[in-house]
């Protein structure tokens, strides 16, 4: 059996270091760039598009970082989405000053909210929003806690969309070669566990929960990102 024929999460090094750790800065500043080199802002912002009719009201990232992947797509959309409230969870705040007035800058507000993805959707169930969606997040967790994500994220918004590691052997490849980026020890460990923890085919449709009725679809997107859009049935693109 090929060692990527199943997932594989691991612990990620970036994750246990101090948000002011230089090597935690440094790669940071990579996976900025390993995102330019995938596309992913340009893959995300299509897969919003195509599945929202109207133009949302509020979104929620999840795994949101520093925000620069978001205000990404926020340069993306905000020519045609107007005055969108954004809501940036993750664990650690790492949202500068500078980065609140790029975003306002485009006519989008901004509310960060630092909290565990678990306890946090656990007490949200009165929250709503128009849309969620993600960047190289979901790999970091099992089956069993994607399970659980997903069954509370189906109750908060009528769509979410991620773009993800693809398990390949050709993705595995080109994390060996992040030296030439000059990418740090950090990225390149983390990299690979990605790619190891990543997904393919419909693996995560088979995770969505039943109930309430949802469309999913799944397909890699170049070489090196898996997408996965659920959609609540009987909506429009």
């Amino acid at each position: 059996m090929s060692p990527l024929a199943l997932r594989r999460v691991e612990p990620e090094l970036l994750d246990s270091l101090p948000v002011v750790d230089q090597r935690a800065i440094a790669s940071r500043r990579d996976l900025a760039r390993v995102n330019a080199i995938m596309g992913q802002a340009r893959i995300a912002a299509r897969l919003l598009r195509d599945n929202l009719a109207q133009p949302p009201k509020r979104i929620l990232e999840i795994g949101a970082g520093d925000g620069s992947f978001m205000l990404k797509l926020a340069e993306r959309l905000s020519p045609q989405w107007k005055n969108v409230e954004v809501v940036l969870l993750d664990r650690q705040h790492l949202l500068s000053d500078e980065r609140f007035a790029a975003f306002s800058a485009l006519g989008w507000r901004v509310r960060p909210l630092q909290a565990d993805i678990f306890e946090w959707t656990a007490r949200a169930e009165e929250e709503r929003f128009d849309a969620v969606t993600t960047n190289l997040f979901l790999h970091h967790f099992s089956d069993t806690e994607l399970r659980l994500i997903f069954e509370r994220l189906a109750m908060i918004a009528p769509l979410l969309t991620a773009t993800e590691p693809l398990r390949s052997g050709v993705a595995l490849f080109g994390t060996r070669m992040l030296w030439a980026l000059g990418a740090n020890e950090v990225t390149r460990h983390d990299a690979a566990a990605s790619v190891r923890a990543g997904f393919v085919g419909n693996e995560l449709s088979t995770l969505w929960p039943e109930e309430p009725a949802f469309e999913t679809f799944e397909r890699r997107r170049g070489l090196f990102t898996h997408t996965f859009v659920a959609r609540r049935a009987g909506r429009r693109r």
